[in-house]
């Protein structure tokens, strides 16, 4: 027995010029298949796309509904999809504010606000009887989009709001008196499941529930939904899921359509048809302090934070 030597394998092996026309190819067939589901009117769920008629003018505005933008695992596109939605919101005549809920304050700073050089923040308006919600909320570059900013300070509420009396509904007090001048409040809140997500899924009329396309994001899930069955139950009857979103899909791996697969199995209709693909362009808005509908305003991210809030008027 031999065994054939390098030289006597010429040939054997693939050219790069074959393997690259193989790519070419493959991803071709990848786009035209996509392009039939498309026109088929299949969308990245799997389903067939639903019918979203255009939002309607508004004759007047208010009173705000409130949605909760709660997941509490990190990085999985809260802030971003609380900008964005916001933005687009606004550009469908709506009037909206943002709050910002998390300690972090990474909602301000993508709205071009430094936290760490604000004077009065939402902390204030919890804590302090004297200070006004009006005292603290900014306007921002988008017309038609408010911001009730946060910073560090706001992670002491946590401990000091225990000892309140009627200490979950704090946020619902805050919001109160703006609520007839906005259409919708989209509340931001810190990835976990603490006291102050419980203060805004007592607030809000719905949650939207901002899901990565990843193994390890689906698993907490249920635990979050068993916190929001708990708010509902004892704090907040009318709390219901708006819908849950899929951010950080990536077409072309397997892994995260096994995964749209099973949250669209789990959870059926309440998962938007909208799909949030990941793009470089989300981490450039973050630089630039302002969302992508005015950064980028014809990219695809764009479009998709668009139909998301044509759905989220829908429902």
């Amino acid at each position: 027995m031999t065994i054939a030597t390098p030289a006597e394998h010429d040939g054997d092996e693939p050219s790069e010029d074959t393997i690259s026309s193989r790519g070419r190819k493959a991803k071709r067939a990848k786009e035209t298949k996509q392009q039939e589901r498309e026109r088929e009117g299949i969308g990245p769920t799997g389903r067939p796309l639903r019918e979203i008629p255009e939002p309607r003018p508004l004759e007047r505005h208010g009173p705000a509904l409130v949605m909760a933008m709660c997941n509490q695992k990190g990085g999985v596109g809260k802030t971003t999809s609380t900008i964005n939605l916001g933005a687009a919101l606004a550009e469908c005549g709506r009037r909206v504010l943002l709050v910002d809920f998390d300690p972090q304050g990474a909602l301000s700073v993508g709205l071009g606000i430094q936290p760490h050089e604000l004077d009065q923040t939402v902390y204030n308006v919890i804590m302090e009887r004297s200070v006004s919600i009006t005292d603290v909320i900014r306007k921002t570059r988008v017309d038609g989009v408010d911001l009730l900013p946060s910073n560090i300070d706001l992670s002491a509420a946590e401990v000091q709001l225990v000892a309140e009396v009627g200490r979950e509904h704090t946020l619902l007090r805050v919001l109160r008196p703006v609520m007839n001048d906005y259409d919708y409040v989209l509340v931001d809140c810190q990835p976990s499941l603490g006291l102050l997500t419980v203060n805004a899924l007592t607030a809000a009329d719905g949650v939207i529930i901002p899901l990565e396309c990843e193994f390890f994001s689906l698993r907490g899930v249920a635990l979050l939904i068993d916190t929001i069955e708990k708010v509902q139950e004892r704090l907040n009857p009318k709390l219901d899921i708006t819908g849950i979103l899929a951010t950080m899909y990536d077409p072309r791996t397997l892994h995260s359509k096994e995964v749209m697969a099973r949250v669209v199995e789990a959870f059926g209709d309440t998962v938007f048809d909208t799909v949030i693909n990941r793009t470089v362009r989300f981490p450039e808005t973050t630089v630039a302090g302002e969302p992508i509908t005015t950064w980028a305003p014809k990219s695809a991210g764009a479009a998709a934070y668009r139909a998301l809030a044509r759905e989220v008027i829908a429902r």
